[in-house]
């Protein structure tokens, strides 16, 4: 018999609305899910609680269930654009295929 614990889900919350001209209960909700400023992730375990809390602010908030929490850095690399080209081939590459030619 193995004992395997359970994985823990989180929830990835990004708040994309400002809670400004809002209720203050609306804006309470979002200070204890811990969203101060637009465009910030927070993690949150998945539980009935903080599933109300997101329920109760669903329209300012972008809401993903993952496996883990990712680290600032790691967060970075993902918002990071690709460089918007490909090398092919490097000059001193082609240079060096012409020397190995002849």
């Amino acid at each position: 018999m193995s004992l395997t614990t359970p994985s823990v889900r989180f929830f990835r919350i990004t708040l994309l609305r400002s809670a400004i001209g809002l209720p203050k209960r609306t804006a309470g909700v979002l200070a204890a899910l811990g969203l101060h400023k637009r465009l910030r992730t927070v993690y949150h375990p998945v539980t009935q609680d903080v599933a109300g809390q997101i329920f109760a602010v669903k329209e300012l908030v972008d809401v993903q269930e993952v496996d883990q929490k990712l680290s600032d850095g790691q967060m970075r690399e993902l918002r990071r654009p690709g460089p918007g080209f490909w090398v092919e081939k490097r000059v001193g590459q082609q240079a060096q295929e012409e020397v190995e030619r002849t």
